[in-house]
């Protein structure tokens, strides 16, 4: 008859006083640790909607639509695996963060299994093409501080959102088609995207 070891008897006496080292889940709430990498959620206050998240996300879990001045950007949570790459790649490091939630069972439609954020969309005032979100915008001129004076596009847009400079007249106004664009200097004090800058720098 083989007896026990010392270490297994230290165990067992152990296991006995403190008790099992799994939880009671789901007869009780179980608290996952603080790394744990559960479900992701969108902090629309704190995204800038650059779509980084997006790009990164393996099991294209994350979804990015441009309609007109607007950007949609939706996580959906059954095709999402956990790995975090959007948290870890994320602009502001605050804007998509996994929480610790791990329950996910539902017996709701799987379509409901998502969140959604909308971001305005800043768009050319010379093609109407996009250029970015208007939050990343104003996240990188207020980064740059007096800097963001050396792009006219980047000083243009944080006078705006200072409103010391373009009026609503001036955000209604309706782009031209692409061909009939013809540059003057006045045009150079516009947010305007690289290409219609690179334009209106050399016709001026």
């Amino acid at each position: 008859m083989k007896y026990p070891k010392l270490r297994e008897l230290k165990e067992a006496i152990k296991a006995l006083i403190k008790g099992p080292y799994t939880s009671r889940f789901p007869y009780e709430p179980h608290q996952p640790y603080e790394r744990f990498r559960g479900k992701p959620q969108f902090h629309e206050e704190d995204c800038v909607g650059c779509g980084a998240c997006f790009q990164v996300c393996p099991a294209k879990a994350i979804e990015m639509q441009d309609i007109r001045d607007k950007r949609i950007l939706t996580v959906h949570w059954d095709m999402c695996i956990f790995c975090g790459q959007c948290q870890v790649n994320c602009l502001t490091e605050k804007g998509i963060v996994l929480s610790q939630e791990f329950d996910l069972a539902t017996t709701e439609k799987r379509e409901d299994l998502n969140q959604k954020i909308e971001k305005k969309l800043i768009l050319c005032q010379g093609c109407g093409e996009v250029i970015a979100p208007a939050d990343q915008i104003l996240w990188v001129a207020k980064r740059l501080g007096p800097l963001c004076y050396a792009n006219a596009s980047l000083m243009l847009f944080y006078l705006r959102s200072l409103d010391l400079t373009l009026s609503a007249a001036v955000e209604k106004e309706k782009f031209p088609p692409k061909e009939e664009l013809e540059f003057m200097r006045s045009d150079r004090i516009k947010i305007l995207c690289p290409r219609c800058r690179r334009q209106a720098v050399l016709k001026s």
